[in-house]
Parts: structure tokens; sequence; C-alpha cells
């Protein structure tokens, strides 16, 4: 089944970039991607007068709120943190699931990932694990969305969303090249879990300690073959800081902190080489730069002052770092606390690039261009849900945030495996007021009686729509491909 915004009214573009690349020697990984019809360009929905600007996505893996300098870490990330200062920093940037790829689905497509149907994944090391292997065909995707705004689109480094499953590939998913290793890397099962892969093509084994460098560079070298009359989409997925925990050997050492901040500082070099090459090649005020993490923190990171990390849904686990810089254009030097969703960048990309949003389906989530130009400090969302696989664990409006009774046979095997967990069990609602208590520590459920009647009432309208542990959705789509 095709999608809607399927992309490829420009084989010549793909061909354009493949014949800037080196000869592929290695085996194939399945056949080339049938095409589809190509759309025009819809007006402008809304915004300033402009002309479309490159977009870049710089997406850090397992890194926590606390772990750069801006948000305080014990070490220094001068490239973030000057990032940071040039443009708009969102001390509450919501991620819409606490694990790697739902969360990435989620930002390709703007919709809760029990939308989309991505919630939950296979794990390759837990063989009753379950769930999905990757994004639905049917998915639109940022990708999807800017090539009929004439968006020439690369995906590089970490996919997570099904490579090798059909239809899941970077390719299929509407963008033009691919270069990465597209799973954890490592990943036992898989051909390519150690392997650089470009576009559909094993190019060769390398070091986990070469990747990073190797993205740094085919980026570089897609920015230089732009044209300027030709905006283009980048989709930089880091494997830092996810697993394993090694620095390449210029920065092992370097910063005195331990590895793990080494690995950081690392990552902060690399998107400094990124931003170099937009200066190098005029391209500073025409391109828009968001940088944040696909969740919150394994083992090695910080969260700062919240609690939990990756795999729970306190505040660790879902709310990150968000940067946004867009020289010229968005004002620099602001700190927001309004709260903003990776969700939000579909229909804000949409306005940029002057495409409509697709009217066949819900997308969560809302155009952010007003917050981000300084027009306005409140926040579009009126809840924001809290899954953990396929669980509803908790409903936030504004300060208020409901974490909601759970029990061990809901969870994913990801909590049902993993000792200490937060709220892995709760038997009573726990209401938190993030304003006065942002560790969620204290049950202010008892005085505050009539919040929490409006939060569960909400919990109940969204489980009806998205779905819960035992209950499908009206809107809820299945796994894909069908668990069996």
């Amino acid at each position: 089944m095709k999608r809607w915004l399927k992309f490829i009214g420009g084989l010549c573009l793909v061909g354009a970039v493949l014949a800037d690349q080196p000869p592929v020697v290695s085996s194939t990984l399945r056949g080339e991607p049938a095409g589809s019809d190509s759309n025009e360009s819809r007006p402008a929905v809304s915004g300033v007068e402009r002309s479309k600007p490159n977009i870049i996505i710089i997406l850090a893996d397992d890194l926590g709120y606390g772990d750069i300098g801006c948000y305080g870490a014990k070490y220094e990330t001068p490239v973030l943190d000057k990032l940071a200062a040039d443009g708009f920093r969102s001390t509450d940037f919501f991620v819409a699931a606490n694990v790697c790829g739902p969360s990435r689905g989620a930002l390709l497509t703007g919709r809760y990932p029990m939308r989309n149907g991505h919630p939950y994944y296979r794990s390759d090391y837990h063989s009753k694990s379950g769930g999905c292997y990757a994004l639905h065909p049917d998915e639109i995707t940022l990708a999807e969305l800017l090539k009929p705004a004439g968006y020439r689109t690369f995906a590089v480094g970490k996919w997570h969303l099904g490579f090798n499953v059909e239809g899941a590939h970077p390719m299929d998913q509407g963008f033009d090249s691919y270069y990465g290793c597209p799973h954890n890397y490592g990943d036992k099962t898989q051909a390519t879990g150690k392997a650089l892969v470009r576009d559909w093509e094993i190019e060769k084994e390398v070091p986990f300690q070469e990747l990073t460098q190797s993205y740094n560079r085919e980026v570089v070298q897609f920015i230089e073959r732009q044209s300027k009359e030709q905006p283009f989409f980048i989709y930089m997925a880091h494997q830092i800081a996810h697993s394993p925990i090694l620095p390449s050997k210029d920065f092992e050492g370097s910063t005195k902190k331990g590895r793990y901040a080494d690995f950081v500082v690392e990552l902060d070099h690399s998107v400094g080489v990124m931003l170099q090459a937009l200066k190098d090649n005029g391209l500073d005020e025409n391109t828009l730069v968001v940088f944040f993490a696909d969740n919150g923190p394994a083992k090695a990171g910080s969260a700062g002052p919240l609690a939990g990390g990756k795999y729970v849904t306190m505040e660790g686990g879902h709310r990150v770092p968000g940067i946004f810089r867009w020289t010229g254009t968005i004002p620099a030097g602001q700190v927001s606390d309004a709260t903003l969703s990776s969700l939000d960048l579909f229909p804000l990309f949409a306005d940029l690039a002057g495409v409509e949003l697709p009217n066949d389906r819900i997308i969560d989530g809302k155009n952010i261009l007003d917050v981000l130009l300084g027009k306005s400090d409140e926040s579009p969302h009126k809840f924001i849900y809290y899954y953990n696989g396929l669980n509803l664990q908790a409903v936030r409006k504004g300060k208020w945030k409901l974490h909601l009774p759970r029990t061990r046979e809901a969870q994913p095997y990801w909590c049902k495996k993993q000792k200490g967990r937060i709220f892995s069990v709760l038997k009573e609602n726990f209401l938190v007021n993030l304003a006065a208590d942002i560790g969620e520590k204290k049950n202010v459920a008892a005085a505050h009686p009539e919040v929490v009647s409006s939060l569960v009432e909400e919990a109940d309208r969204i489980r009806t729509e998205l779905g819960d542990y035992g209950q499908t959705g009206s809107d809820q789509r299945p796994c894909w491909p069908p668990v069996e």
C-alpha cells in the first residue's frame, strides 16, 4: 500500500546524490525501492514571509536533561551552549516515548506512538518481548511531508525503525539517501549490527569509535553538494550517548570527568563540525537547526533535577534538552518554560515549507512558530500523555501531572525485568505539582481532588481514543508487522 505523500517524484534527485557517493561493493540488503507519484507544493499555512529554510534535526541518543553545559552538566559543551545562546532553549521539551524506536517514530510522524502503530519494539535480546518491528508503511514522515516542497532529504545515523522490514527502510519512508549504522551498534541479530550502510547496501564494518567521524564527513559532503536554490532536510541521528560508551581516540580522557563526559563532548564537537559547514557554505541564515534527545538517560547519564530516566514515565524519561537556532529569524537568548514537544516539529516544518498538513489523520503536534519567534509564551498543548509501551501511565495539564495506577503485568519488558524502576507498580493516583516539585516526590492528590478528577476524566477519554494495556483505542493503529 502506498502513502498519501509517497516520495519519488524525483528519482533524478536520488541519482544526483548517488553520483557523488563512493562505489559500494558489499552485500545487498534488498531490492531497489519502487516509486510513486509526486505531489505539488501547497501554499504556506501561516507564519512570516520567507524562503523555505533548510532544516536540520540533530538527535542525540539517551542523552539526559542534565548532560550538556547549559542544562547543568559539570563539564563543558561550548558548541551546544552557544547554539542555545544564539537561539531558543526549552526547559520543558517533551518526547513522546521513553525508549528509542517509539520516540523516533513519533517525532518523524507528529503522532503519538499508540496512534502511529509503533509504541513498542521487539527486542533483539529478549525473546519474549513481543511488540512491533517497524513504523507502519502508511505513516507519513517528515521526509515525505517535505519532498513535495522540493526538499532534498538525507537520513544519517541510527534509524531503529525497522530497517529490514518491507517498507520501513529510510528510503521507503521519504529519504533520498541514507548513511549510518541502522540499529544499536553490536545488534546480535542483524547483519548490519556493526556495519555502515549506504542507501540499500552494506558498505563496511567499522569499530564503534569511527561512527561519529563517518557521520560528520557524510553530512559535510552533503551540505557542500547542495544548491542554494533547493532546500534540504537532514535528519542526523547520533549513536552518542547510547552504549557502548566509547568516545573516539581524540576525545577519550579529554574532560577528566570520565568516559561518558568525553563521549558527550565528542557529540558537542560533531555539532560544531556541522555548524561550521553551514557557515563555510553561506547557509547560516537560512537553516533551522533543532537539537534534542530521543529519550532520557540510561545508567551513565544524568537527568539533572528530574526523577527517573530512560524506560520510565517520570519527567527524566520524557523531558530532554531542546534547542532551536535559526540565525536572523529566531531571536537569540531565549529560554522558555512553555511545554513543547518533538511532535510539534511536523506541523512546524509543514508551515515553514509551505505544505498543508494531511487531512486524513490526526496530527498530535502543534505549530510552535510563534513561541520560537518570541510572539507567544504559551504552550499549545492542553494535555500531554505519557505511555510506557502500551500502558497509559500519566496525564499532564500545565503544572499538574497525574501518575495513574498500574500493574506489573501491564509493563513493557524493559520495566518488568529491570530493578529499581520508579513507579513500575502504582496502587493509587499520584498527583504532582511540577512547578513546586520537579523531582515528583510528593503526592498532593488528597489536597486537590478536583484536579485528580479532571485528569482521570481525560485519561479515560484518551484511552478510548489511543488505547491502553488490554484496551484498543478507536484511533490506535495496530503494530506493524502484525505480531504472530
